[in-house]
C-alpha cells in the first residue's frame, strides 16, 4: 500500500513540476527589435521612421517629403548603412531603397539592408539623399537595442 502510494504522490510531483515549467499556452518568442530613426531635415525636406533589427540585415521603412519637383536636384530618397561594433561598414541599401520623393511626401514600404555577421548590425545610419544616390545628410548611429 505505502509503495503505491509514494508512487502516486511521485506522479503528481512530477505532473506539477512539467506543468508548472512549462511556458504558457501560446507564448511567443519575442519580435524582432525596432528603432525609431529621424527626423533626417535638409532645409525643408525630411525622412524618418522606423529601423527593425534581424540576425543578418536589417529593415527600414518610413515616410520623406521633397517640397519641390523642380528638377531631379529637389527629389529626396531615404538610404541606410549598416556597421558592425568596431565601425566597420557592412553594407548599404545598394540599388534598393526607398521610392523617390518629388515635390511631394511619400511613405515607403520598407527595404533591407544587408548585415551579414552573426547577430547582425551593431549600428544604423540613415541618410536623406539628393534622388540620385549622393547623401545630403545622414542621422548618428542608431545602436541595436
Amino acid at each position: 500500500m505505502r509503495t503505491h502510494l509514494a508512487a502516486a504522490l511521485g506522479t503528481v510531483v512530477l505532473t506539477a513540476g512539467t506543468l508548472l515549467g512549462a511556458p504558457a499556452a501560446g507564448a511567443q518568442t519575442s519580435d524582432y527589435p525596432t528603432t525609431a530613426y529621424g527626423p533626417v531635415t535638409v532645409g525643408n525636406t525630411w525622412t524618418q521612421g522606423t529601423i527593425t533589427w534581424y540576425n543578418r540585415s536589417v529593415a527600414v521603412v518610413g515616410t520623406h517629403k521633397s517640397v519641390s519637383a523642380a528638377g531631379p536636384a529637389y527629389c529626396r530618397r531615404t538610404w541606410a548603412y549598416t556597421y558592425d561594433a568596431h565601425d566597420t561598414k557592412l553594407g548599404s541599401a545598394g540599388s534598393v531603397s526607398s521610392d523617390t520623393a518629388c515635390g511631394t511626401t511619400v511613405n515607403f514600404s520598407s527595404f533591407d539592408v544587408p548585415a551579414d555577421v552573426p547577430g547582425g548590425a551593431a549600428f544604423v545610419r540613415v541618410c536623406l539623399d539628393d534622388g540620385n544616390l549622393k547623401d545630403l545628410l545622414c542621422s548618428p548611429r542608431y545602436r541595436r537595442p
